[in-house]
């Protein structure tokens, strides 16, 4: 009988499968990765189905040179994902597969799990042992340690006698202890067990609906205030997983809050492995946890994005922590929101998900009301004394500022400095300040790649493009007038943080923002440095809006959030809203009360006195009737086709091309070409061409239509890609 055809999937920019001969492959080995000739090369491909035909004479077809692994290391559950991945973001099928492995699968490298050696007493072991002289003392304390029967590390052996390596070597030439390999621990560092603190009304409440629905698909979207206790819901859900055996997928918006998550989650299940999964861990670390996560062993993945495509065997339950975060949208090679991939995920699963957050994505908000996902309320912080900190405008027109801090946020500080408590100013804008100008003829930095300005950065006397990553000396007079008098412009975080200790000469100040979290490990030990007290006054952008518990934090300085108000993007003030709340939700979370101090020219702006008011539902609903009128999403379904090319002309031309070769319907308007918001990008010129339709199947139907012509274009100095619900426009 002739051998078996595999379809396989490769990482290439085609929108197909390869046939190939196997002659050594079965119907289970889909999942599996192979080696396959490909060109001149040799590429990794994933095994997606096996059939006696090809649509190709068999004598054309190559050989799969080599089979890899053990067993498939992908699912049929998750190939299903990615297919259907494949489809709604109309990204090739074989780059989506791909794309879900770690980046160590990516290549020929055989996926084994790390192992470390232990050693365990034989039956003569037991038996000789206690025969020990009484004054071997390093041997009898080992012999104590191995008596329970368990397997020992290295590590747990040298903790009884340091010169344990030559005992063992000779009770092995006795036949008294055998040499065992394990899967190396996920957690190697012991923590001492968290007790549970009982849950308050509304958060048993939230735990016993949710539990109710294991075993079944239900989404619940949990509403709850900034400190209402969320993080506990979690983790007395998990515990109800565990009991029944199951896995749990947590998705976290940023790596930064991950080690942070991952602390809590250990300390409460101090005997349970918990991989985590995020882009900012070493190859091989992140294989060892996918690989725990694919067997089984770990009960617990806790990760960012990426982590809703885990092999998870037992998965009864997934959680989205910040639910409305934008971290969660990957912006480059396959466009997808992890969000929406997981709710799907759930669906294929027949699994509870839980979509938590104090300000829920207007898109979630509106499935809540329309009653196609559970809403969940906790509407109390959880520590009794805690209450939700009071917001007050500062009206700027009437105050001087002294960098960017009024008198009223400066005497605010200086009141918790006295009382030894701390205090935050936001302002989401790194660096010393946004732009150098000229006073004399107008000119301003701007980036030689991008269209846009270049940030400075006065400590290290550069600008920078934040885009781009361009930089460039700080020149000492204009390059167009040669005036000498130029300044920086606006504030940044490095400004802020300058002028406060200007202010506030004996002040611990902290700056935290991307620039000063560079170094791996910084910011978890700032964290331990500002719980210890040894910070009064912290500096930051989002990095600190989200997930942070600092008891001893009660002043909320907030500083340039005007900016965002006036914005052409639709969704910038729903951000803008979130990102306040959030930061507001800092303040004052355990015994002493917070107060937030708001910076504005408009203190009478409807955002602003929904921020007042703590009062997400009303402003969410503004929201949504404003959309609703303009016909911007969730009330339509939109999808941007990008280009880039060296000529903006270029991209134009390829956009309207591929306009007169869309299906006519009238379901779905298609709009002209226009170039980008930032039409220049590390020297590309960029345009995009935005389609959309009252029907989500309507539009998905006109789309894959579309694409089939799009890439029969010739697009040859070009890239182009299909950005599906786009974030921005």
């Amino acid at each position: 009988m002739l051998p078996l055809i595999a379809q396989v999937a490769l990482d290439v920019p085609v929108p197909r499968l390869f046939d190939y001969v196997a002659p050594t492959l079965t119907s289970a080995d889909v999942g599996r990765r192979v080696c396959v000739p490909f060109g001149r090369k040799e590429f990794i491909g994933v095994v997606l189905s096996l059939s006696r035909e090809s649509a190709h004479p068999r004598d054309q077809l190559k050989t799969i040179t080599a089979v890899l692994d053990d067993t498939p290391l992908l699912s049929a559950e998750i190939l299903k994902l990615l297919r259907f991945c494949s489809d709604y973001y109309h990204y090739p099928l074989g780059a989506t597969v791909l794309a879900a492995l770690p980046t160590a699968l990516r290549r020929a490298q055989t996926a084994t799990l790390k192992t470390i050696d232990s050693w365990q007493l034989t039956t003569s072991g037991q038996t000789g042992g206690a025969d020990l002289p009484q004054r071997a003392h390093a041997q009898r304390a080992l012999f104590t340690l191995l008596q329970d029967g368990a397997a020992h590390t290295a590590s747990e052996l040298a903790t009884a006698s340091a010169g344990y390596r030559s005992t063992i070597k000779h009770w092995r030439e006795l036949g008294w202890v055998t040499q065992l390999s394990q899967p190396a621990p996920l957690n190697a560092i012991p923590v001492n067990a968290d007790i549970a603190p009982t849950l308050n009304a509304e958060q048993l409440q939230a735990t016993n609906q949710i539990s109710a629905a294991l075993g079944k698909y239900q989404p619940f979207l949990l509403h709850g205030v900034t400190g209402s206790g969320k993080t506990e819901v979690y983790l007395h859900l998990v515990q109800a997983v565990l009991a029944q055996g199951g896995q749990v997928l947590i998705l976290v918006p940023e790596i930064n809050l991950t080690p942070q998550l991952t602390g809590v989650f250990r300390a409460r299940f101090p005997a349970v492995e918990i991989a985590t999964l995020n882009s900012g861990m070493a190859d091989g670390e992140r294989l060892h946890h996918w690989l725990a996560a694919v067997d089984g062993r770990a009960r617990i993945v806790l990760g960012t994005r990426l982590a809703v495509f885990a092999p998870m065997p037992a998965l009864a339950l997934i959680i989205i922590d910040e639910e409305h975060d934008s971290s969660f949208y990957q912006q480059d090679g396959l466009r997808y929101a992890a969000r929406d991939v997981a709710i799907m995920r759930a669906h294929q699963r027949s699994c509870p998900i839980v979509l938590g957050s104090a300000t829920p994505a207007l898109e979630t908000w509106h499935n809540a009301q329309s009653g196609r996902y559970q809403r969940l309320s906790l509407t109390q912080r959880a520590i009794a004394a805690a209450t939700l900190p009071q917001v007050r405008m500062i009206d700027q027109r009437t105050q001087k500022l002294t960098d960017g801090i009024s008198p009223a946020l400066a005497t605010a500080i200086q009141r918790r400095l006295d009382t030894g408590q701390q205090s935050l100013i936001f302002i989401n804008r790194r660096g010393y300040a946004p732009t150098l100008v000229c006073r004399a003829c107008g000119w301003a930095a701007g980036c030689p790649r991008c269209s846009t300005r270049l940030v400075v950065h006065l400590r290290e006397r550069q600008l920078r493009c934040h885009h781009c990553g361009y930089a460039e000396r700080v020149p000492h007079a204009c390059p167009d007038c040669g005036n000498l008098d130029i300044s920086p412009s606006g504030l940044g975080t490095q400004r802020v943080e300058e002028g406060l200790q200007k202010q506030f000469p004996t002040a611990r100040v902290l700056r935290i923002d991307r620039d000063s979290t560079r170094r791996k490990d910084s910011w978890p030990e700032m964290q331990q440095s500002i719980r210890r007290g040894e910070v009064d006054i912290l500096v930051g952008t989002q990095l600190l809006a989200k997930g942070h518990d600092f008891p001893n934090l009660t002043l909320v300085g907030v500083v340039g959030a005007d900016s965002a108000l006036y914005s052409p993007d639709f969704r910038a003030s729903e951000r803008m809203f979130a990102q306040l709340m959030q930061v507001s939700g800092r303040a004052g979370r355990a015994q002493h009360p917070g107060e937030v101090l708001i910076q504005t020219e408009f203190v009478d702006h409807p955002l602003y006195l929904a921020l007042q008011q703590h009062d997400y539902i009303g402003y969410a609903r503004t929201l949504l009737n404003e959309r609703r009128s303009a016909g911007f999403p969730p009330f339509i379904h939109q999808a941007v086709l990008r280009a880039e090319a060296p000529q903006l002309v270029e991209a134009i031309a390829f956009l309207n091309l591929a306009k007169a070769h869309a299906p006519v319907t009238s379901a779905v308007t298609v709009f002209d070409p226009t170039p980008a918001t930032m039409a220049r990008k590390a020297n590309v010129e960029r345009a995009l061409l935005l389609v959309q339709s009252t029907n989500r199947r309507t539009l998905q139907q006109f789309l894959g239509m579309w694409m089939e012509d799009i890439y029969t274009l010739r697009a040859s100095k070009l890239r182009w890609h299909l950005d599906v619900d786009p974030l921005e426009i």
